[in-house]
C-alpha cells in the first residue's frame, strides 16, 4: 500500500506540472474532485468558476470546518530543470499552491481513514487567489448558504521561515491590497522649450514624493501601512517633453480607517500638486483584497493543532504580520478562522521567494501540512 510520504508527493508533481491560472482550473479541479471521490466523499464543482467543495460527515456532530487550499498558479516560466517540471509554457506554481492543494488533499485522506471526529469537514479548494478574486467569487455563488461552516482554515507556505516550523498570530497576519492608477494630462512641448509645456514628468516626481509623506506624516506611528509607485508611463521621447504620464501602484494596510485615509490624502495630493501646476489629474483607487485578520478563538485552536504536530518549541503563536496580501481574508470578514504560515526553508539553503521563477515546494512539510489541518478537526471536532 502506498504510504502518506508517497502519496502526497505523486499528488504534487501530479499538479506542478500541469498549472493552471485564475478561473481556468480546469483540469486541476477536475483532478482534485476525482482523487477526493476515490476517498469516499462528496463532491461539488464549479463553485464560484472552477472552485470545488467536498464534504465528509463522521458521526451526528453538528459542528463544521472548512479547510482551505488555493488553486492558482503564476504567468511565470518555470525555468529550474526537474522532471516534474511546468508542462505548461508561461506558467507555473511559484507560489506554492501545488503544495497547498496537496497538504488539504492529504488531510482528506488522513481524515477519511481515520475518521476520529464528530461532525463535518468541509474542503474547499479555491480558484483566482493570486488576483484576489476567487473568494468572492465562491461566496457569491452561494458558498456558505450551501456549504455553511462554523469556522474556516488555511495556510501558506512561506520560504523564510524554517522548515517544519508553524507560525500565526491573533488580529492581523497579512494586509490589505488597494491598487491606484494616476493619470496626469499637461501639455507636450520641443525638450529645449519645456517653458512651453505643462510638464507632467516634473508633476508626476513631486506626486510621487508627496505620496510618501502620507504614512510618514498623516497616519499614526503605532499604525502599518506601505504606498508603493511601482510603474511610470509616458507619451513621450527622448526630445519631446510628455502630454501625459501614468503612475500605478499599490497601497497595504491592516484596517478600514487606515485604507480610507490613504485614499483620501493621495487623492487630495494628487488633485492639488496637479492643480497648481496647470495640469489635469485623474484618480482612480481599488480595493483587490481584504486584510487577512485571525479571529482569536481560532488562533488559540490553530496554536494548538501546531504544537500537538510540530510541538512547542516549532510553534509561533504571535509572529510578525506579513505586509503581503491573501484572499482568505475575504472569507474571514464574516466566518471565523484563522491563517498560518508553514515554514519551508532548509537550514543552509539559498532563499529563493515566492513568485520565482525558480520557486519549488518543500516535499519535507507535505506531510506536516496535512496533519496540521487534520489535527484541526480532530480538535475542534472531538467525540
Amino acid at each position: 500500500m502506498i504510504d502518506l510520504k508517497q502519496q502526497l508527493v505523486e499528488w504534487r508533481y501530479h499538479l506542478h506540472q500541469y498549472p493552471e491560472t485564475a478561473f481556468e482550473e480546469v483540469k486541476t479541479s477536475a483532478y482534485i474532485a476525482e482523487e477526493l471521490k476515490k476517498m469516499g466523499l462528496e463532491v461539488h464543482g464549479n463553485i464560484g468558476g472552477t472552485g470545488v467543495v467536498a464534504n465528509l460527515t463522521v458521526g451526528d456532530g453538528k459542528g463544521v470546518i472548512g479547510l482551505r487550499a488555493d488553486m492558482d498558479a503564476l504567468n511565470l516560466n518555470e525555468i529550474k530543470d526537474h522532471p516534474y517540471r511546468s508542462q505548461h509554457p508561461g506558467k507555473m506554481h511559484a507560489c506554492g499552491h501545488d503544495g497547498h492543494m496537496t497538504n488539504l488533499l492529504g488531510a482528506a485522506k488522513l481524515l477519511s481513514e481515520r475518521k476520529n471526529f464528530n461532525g463535518t469537514v468541509r474542503f474547499i479548494f479555491q480558484p483566482a487567489e493570486e488576483i484576489g478574486k476567487g473568494a468572492e467569487a465562491m461566496i457569491n455563488d452561494k458558498l456558505f448558504e450551501r456549504f455553511p461552516v462554523d469556522e474556516i482554515y488555511g495556510l501558506h507556505n512561506m520560504p523564510n521561515l524554517p522548515v517544519g516550523t508553524i507560525h500565526t498570530r491573533p488580529g492581523p497576519i497579512m494586509a490589505s491590497e488597494d491598487n491606484f492608477v494616476i493619470r496626469i494630462k499637461g501639455k507636450g512641448a520641443h525638450a529645449s522649450s519645456p517653458h512651453m509645456s505643462v510638464d507632467p514628468l516634473v508633476i508626476a516626481a513631486e506626486i510621487i514624493l508627496a505620496l510618501q509623506t502620507i504614512v510618514a506624516r498623516n497616519l499614526d506611528p503605532i499604525e502599518t501601512a506601505v504606498v508603493s509607485c511601482t510603474e511610470i508611463h509616458t507619451d513621450g521621447i527622448r526630445n519631446a517633453i510628455p502630454s501625459n504620464v501614468e503612475i500605478k501602484g499599490d497601497t497595504r494596510s491592516f484596517k478600514l480607517e487606515v485604507q480610507k485615509l490613504l485614499e483620501d490624502r493621495m487623492r487630495k495630493i494628487c488633485e492639488s500638486i496637479c492643480e497648481m501646476y496647470g495640469a489635469e489629474c485623474e484618480f482612480e483607487y481599488t480595493h483587490e483584497f481584504s486584510p487577512t485578520i485571525n479571529w482569536d478563538e481560532c488562533n488559540k485552536i490553530a496554536t494548538m493543532a501546531a504544537q500537538n504536530i510540530v510541538g512547542e518549541k516549532n510553534t509561533n503563536s504571535d509572529c510578525a504580520p506579513f505586509m503581503a496580501s491573501e484572499d482568505f481574508g475575504k472569507f474571514l470578514e464574516t466566518i471565523p478562522g484563522c491563517f498560518v504560515f508553514l515554514g519551508v526553508k532548509n537550514e543552509g539553503e539559498e532563499l529563493i521567494p515566492l513568485h520565482n521563477q525558480l520557486y519549488d515546494y518543500n516535499d519535507e512539510v507535505l506531510v506536516i501540512g496535512a496533519e496540521f489541518l487534520a489535527e484541526i478537526v480532530q480538535i475542534r471536532l472531538s467525540k
